[in-house]
């Protein structure tokens, strides 16, 4: 008695729809938000971040000297000096009183500008997408108009108009940001303003504000929340390169810019005394980059990835 056979083409088929199964749980697994792998990832950079908030609120209580009051016998004192164990600057003060105490300005003026943006671009973004026709091109052209400036020169141009200090920073790089983030709520707003429960609500007889509240709000908020945490870092550099063309703030108060303007006569006799405040940019700019990434490695949300924001 013979046995029945498995045609050739039937086996295909079934081979066939096992690969397209297993490759579907391939991608699955991909486009699926991360939970325990990368946890290390996330915990460092936010560590460090909460150490950084830590020393921006009691910064003034754990320096170990008066960080603006120098001495004349005591310039440019070199690293591991006894009472000054990251030396003295220019006029005799104590580096690492200075630095531990510019951590609160730095700070305001990397954090304050990116939450105004992120209110004042979420706001008009949705504006834009649930407005009309001629609403949203008024308010797409008169960002694409602040868009199209190099962030830099939008800074300095607008902090140029004002008295230099730290709310000039704010303002300034408020101008700067908050036109990326626009873009940003706009593209999410457009992807959800024909979801069915939005016109349930515009039925229900809602008004526009309500809907902005309550409806739209709470869906493009961590979207934007992810990308305006990779703009931390650059509102850092941008606030400190304000500083250091004497448009933020100004010498003596501690700034890590405005030290590293004030250390340049010493650059090449003391190249310590320059290359610490520049340290310390670059440090605390990388801690709140890899913090940006690792919040969207940790929610898999690729629409947060930064445009041309950077610009």
């Amino acid at each position: 008695m013979t046995q029945p056979t498995v045609m050739p083409q039937t086996q295909n088929v079934q081979k066939t729809q096992k690969e397209r199964k297993a490759q579907n749980a391939r991608d699955a697994q991909k486009t699926r938000p991360v939970r325990g792998r990368y946890g290390p990832g996330l915990l460092v950079p936010a560590g460090l971040a909460a150490v950084l908030l830590l020393l921006a609120v009691a910064g003034p209580w754990l320096a170990p000297q008066d960080p603006v009051a120098g001495s004349l016998d005591d310039r440019l004192l070199g690293l591991w000096t006894p009472g000054h164990p990251l030396g003295t600057d220019t006029q005799g003060r104590d580096m690492l009183s200075r630095l531990i105490v510019a951590v609160r300005p730095s700070l305001i003026g990397g954090l304050l500008p990116v939450a105004v943006a992120a209110v004042a671009g979420t706001l008009l973004g949705a504006v834009a997408g649930l407005a009309g026709r001629i609403t949203e091109q008024v308010l797409l052209r008169t960002l694409d108009v602040l868009y199209a400036f190099p962030g830099v020169l939008l800074a300095i141009a607008v902090a140029s108009l004002l008295e230099p200090g730290l709310s000039t920073t704010v303002i300034s790089l408020s101008f700067v940001l908050t036109p990326a983030v626009a873009r940003v709520s706009f593209t999410e707003v457009q992807r959800i303003r024909t979801a069915e429960y939005l016109e349930a609500a515009r039925v229900s007889g809602a008004g526009r504000t309500a809907v902005v509240l309550r409806q739209v709000a709470p869906v493009v908020a961590p979207v934007v929340l992810v990308y305006c945490s990779s703009l931390v870092g650059l509102a850092i550099v941008y606030a400190a390169g304000l500083s250091f063309l004497g448009l933020g703030v100004a010498p003596p108060d501690p700034e890590w810019g405005a030290m590293l303007d004030e250390s340049r006569p010493a650059l090449l006799t003391h190249p310590a005394v320059a290359v610490l405040p520049a340290l310390t940019i670059l440090a605390v700019s990388v801690v709140f980059n890899t913090l940006g990434d690792a919040l969207r490695v940790r929610t898999g949300d690729s629409r947060a990835l930064l445009p041309e924001a950077v610009r």
